[in-house]
Formats: structure tokens, C-alpha cells, sequence
């Protein structure tokens, strides 16, 4: 069986675990979908399979109005993947495109414009200003259908540069006008509130977040409530119906970011938005899915880790568990250093301290969000002796940040993860512990595992495995570590 005839069996079975894996359009229609869509399956000889919606679109295929191909989960391949191709499709998610260009993505990439638009198209079929373009599109169809803004507005904020581009944009992808798309918007309503609101984007922009198979919405919410920082962070509500909240330093202004828990709920999570400037809306939501890993395939890594014999028992009893990432990883790393040789509730402590000293108070407190987290220059000159620390760990949060403002260590999505990693242990102060935890929830690594973690060490020991058996959870280690962590 072909590579395309097993993505037409998965069409077929209308699977949606590949759901933003793969792309298929139809040449008698004209569109192109997700492979789940509930439409008839259209006959193979009429299929054509492409890697991406912005090599769909450029095929000149318009979006399937059913099964809405934009809105799938990204794949988890661009998580996995460290080579250029995985580091470029991370940061078009953040949107450096729009901001710095293609000239800015490759600069970051370290390659030439050429080169990085050769092995794009070469690999995806499209280039670094056709996915970008693709990415704007969803961004504008989801204003359209969740604000009262103008068109104009919708336009510059989802980052075009007129609004005839606009026009011409979502007529070319979506075979509708933005009038259009707006009249079609669906009149559902979220654990947030109405969809639409009277005073246009002022109550937010709310989203739903996609995911594949399923979420463990429940321990992913107790990992964050656990390392909660106050003044940045808050979980509210009950147990199994909390919504999480939190501060965004972001490009354009601050922000504000509202995620609900779902269990047993089936492909999203609501997510509000409250944002300084909608041009942060592409760069919003990718962080808060790296946040709350919701691009992971579960099933790739249930299958992975099930055919362990001890771990097997673990992944039957926590289906869909993620590797929560970061939604700053300057922050992230911070964090780590005040967690370093303490418990979670003391890390978590010395950073409530930490925002209470440095942090950025914002122009408009939302309940107990009063802060921005810290940036790294501040904490570069600052002197930190709030944090009731050891000489040695301020030195180490001190040089830290020092790099970090520097540009010495780049925590970008696109970084190179090895060398990120060699230059964190080559800082006075940063040990493997510190650089991989960093390497996993900053940088999204799915296979990093700390074996010196005395929590892990205890996990494995309950589930009766070591890390003789550690080749066998790769490339998904990050996700069987927190499966240790969780192991009654």
C-alpha cells in the first residue's frame, strides 16, 4: 500500500487522527477538506493529498465550508522535528512572517531566504509567504465570525497589508466574501458567552482550540494550577469545570488569556481571548496551544508507549495525557532556575515573590491577573534579594537572564534545540535538570526525560521499568516522564 493509499483509507474512514497531518482535495468540486469530513467520500481517482492547507490553496482549491480544513490541530510532526523544515513551521505558527518578513524567519533560522523557501516548498509544497498567507485567512475568518468589527479592522489585524488583499484573499480560499462569511458565522454560543458581542472585540475573541483524540483536561489543569504564580496566573471554579487564566506579554500589548476545562469533552477547548492589539491573535492562540500541547497526536504516543509492558497500564489509565509546554519561554526558563533543588511549592513561592518585586503591573487588572511576568533585562539589573535564595541560585537566575537579554540563549520556537541546550550548561549554575526541563516545556521537545528527577525516579520505580528501557519511549520520552509523575 502507497503512502496516498493509506491516506485515502484514512479519508475513507473519515479518521480524524490525521486532522491537520494531511490535507485532501477534489478535483470535481474544487475544495479541499479534512480527512474527517462527513461529506460522501469522493472517488480516488478524483483525490489528491497535500501536506498543508497553504499547498491546497495554492493548487487552487478553496476550504471545504463543512469540516472548516483551517481549523484542524497543527501536526505534531512540526513538534517532533528539529531539523529546519519543523523549526520554520513553529515560527510561522508565532507569526514571525507577518512581523519580520521572510528575511526575519530565515535570519532566525540561520539559513538564506532562498534556501529556506527551496526546502519548504521542496518538502510541503508551499513557501514561507504562502503558509503565513494561510494562516492570515483563518485569523480573518475567525474574527469575521466571533467580533462586530469592521472588515477593515478584521483586515489589518489579521495582518494584511490592504483591504483589497483581504478581499481578494478569502474569496480566493473560502469562495465567499468576507460579508459572506460573516452572515454564515454559526449562532453557537461557549462556556465564555456569545460568539458575537455588541461592543465588537472588548469581551474577547472567543476561540475554540482544536485538538486530536483524546485530552486529559483534568491533570493537565492540576500540572498548571499546582505551579501557579500569582498576579500572572489563576485557576477558578471546581474541579473538572475550572477555567484557567492568565497573563500574555505579547508584540502588540499585553493580554489575557481564558482557557476552559472540558472532560471527557470532544475536540477543543473554549478559549477566550482578551487582547491589547487583534494583530496578536495568530500569536495568542499558537501559545497557548504550545501551552497546552494541543498539537500532540495521543494516539502515536499511546502506541509508542503502550507496547511497554510497565507503562502500558499507565497509558490505559490516563488516555490523552500532554506535556504542558510554556506561552513565554523567557519566562519558562526563569521558573525553572527558582524551581531548582526545591519542591513545586517552593519554586512556586519564590516566583510569587519574584512578581511581586519585578513583575509589570497591567493597565487593566482582570480579577487576580494584576502582572506581567518580568522581562529579562529587568531581572538582569535587579537585585532579587526578595527571593529568600542562596548567593549562588540569584547568580544563576542573574546570568540567566543576562544571556537571555543578550540574545546569548534564543528560546524562540524555531531555536535549534542542541545548541539551546549546550549553551544553557555552559552558564555557571545550569545543570542537565535545569537545561532539559527548559529544552521540554520551553522549547516543546517531545522526547526529553529527566532521569535524575528524583519525582521520576520514584514513578519509574512504582511502574517497575528504569531508564534501561528508556530507548524504547522515543521519540515521545517527555510524555512517559509525565506519566511517571502522575503514577499513584
Amino acid at each position: 500500500m502507497t503512502v496516498e493509499d493509506s491516506r485515502y483509507e484514512a479519508v475513507s474512514s473519515r479518521d480524524a487522527r490525521f486532522d491537520g497531518v494531511f490535507f485532501f482535495a477534489v478535483a470535481t468540486t474544487g475544495i479541499y477538506c479534512r480527512p474527517s469530513c462527513p461529506a460522501i467520500t469522493p472517488k480516488r481517482r478524483n483525490v489528491s493529498f497535500y501536506r498543508t492547507a497553504a499547498a491546497a490553496q495554492g493548487a487552487g482549491f478553496r476550504a471545504c465550508r463543512r469540516c472548516r480544513p483551517d481549523a484542524v490541530p497543527g501536526s505534531a510532526e512540526w513538534n517532533a522535528r528539529a531539523d529546519v523544515v519543523g523549526r520554520a513551521m513553529r515560527l510561522i505558527g508565532d507569526g514571525i512572517v507577518d512581523r519580520e518578513g521572510v528575511a526575519g524567519l530565515a535570519d532566525r533560522l540561520g539559513y538564506s531566504a532562498r534556501q529556506v523557501q527551496r526546502q519548504l516548498n521542496a518538502e510541503l509544497g508551499a513557501g514561507p509567504i504562502a503558509l503565513a498567507r494561510a494562516q492570515r485567512g483563518h485569523t480573518a475568518r475567525v474574527l469575521l465570525q466571533t467580533t462586530t468589527l469592521q472588515a477593515a479592522e478584521i483586515a489589518f489585524a489579521a495582518g494584511f497589508a490592504s483591504v483589497r488583499q483581504f478581499n481578494d484573499t478569502m474569496r480566493e480560499i473560502y469562495a465567499a466574501t468576507p460579508t459572506e462569511l460573516r452572515s454564515a458565522r454559526p449562532g453557537r454560543t461557549s462556556r465564555f458567552g456569545p460568539v458575537a458581542h455588541e461592543n465588537g472585540a472588548a469581551a474577547g475573541v472567543p476561540l475554540r482550540l482544536a485538538h486530536r483524540g483524546p485530552y486529559a483536561s483534568v491533570e493537565v489543569f492540576d500540572y498548571l494550577g499546582s505551579r501557579a504564580i500569582t498576579g500572572i496566573e489563576e485557576i477558578v471554579g471546581e474541579r473538572g469545570s475550572r477555567t484557567y487564566r492568565r497573563t500574555l506579554r505579547l508584540p502588540g500589548g499585553p493580554g489575557v488569556a481564558e482557557v476552559g476545562e472540558q472532560p471527557g469533552a470532544g475536540g477543543w477547548l473554549e478559549c477566550r481571548l482578551h487582547l491589547a492589539d487583534l494583530r496578536d491573535l495568530t500569536t495568542a492562540t499558537q501559545r497557548m496551544r504550545r501551552l497546552f500541547d494541543l498539537d500532540a497526536d495521543p494516539c502515536a504516543v499511546a502506541e509508542r508507549l503502550g507496547a511497554d509492558p510497565a507503562l502500558a497500564p499507565l497509558v490505559a489509565a490516563r488516555p490523552g495525557l500532554r506535556a504542558p509546554g510554556t506561552a513565554d519561554p523567557h519566562e519558562l526558563a526563569v521558573r525553572a532556575v527558582l524551581g531548582q533543588q526545591v519542591s513545586v511549592a517552593a519554586g512556586r513561592r519564590r516566583g510569587d515573590a519574584l512578581v511581586a518585586a519585578y513583575g509589570e503591573p497591567v493597565p487593566e487588572p482582570r480579577g487576580g491577573l494584576t502582572h506581567l511576568f518580568p522581562q529579562a533585562d529587568h531581572l538582569a539589573e535587579a537585585e532579587l534579594g526578595e527571593l529568600g535564595m542562596p548567593d549562588a541560585r540569584r547568580a544563576t537566575l542573574r546570568t540567566l537572564t543576562v544571556a537571555l537579554a543578550e540574545g546569548a540563549v534564543t528560546l524562540d520556537p524555531g531555536a535549534d534545540r542542541d545548541e539551546t541546550e549546550r549553551h544553557l550548561l555552559a552558564l555557571p549554575g545550569i545543570g542537565p535538570w535545569t537545561a532539559g526541563y527548559i529544552r521540554m516545556r520551553g522549547l516543546g521537545d517531545p522526547d526529553v526525560l529527566l532521569a535524575a528527577d528524583v519525582a521520576v525516579q520514584a514513578g519509574m520505580r512504582r511502574a517497575g521499568t528504569s531508564t534501561a528501557d528508556a530507548e524504547g519511549w522515543r521519540p515521545w520520552s517527555s510524555y512517559a516522564m509525565h506519566h511517571f509523575w502522575n503514577t499513584p
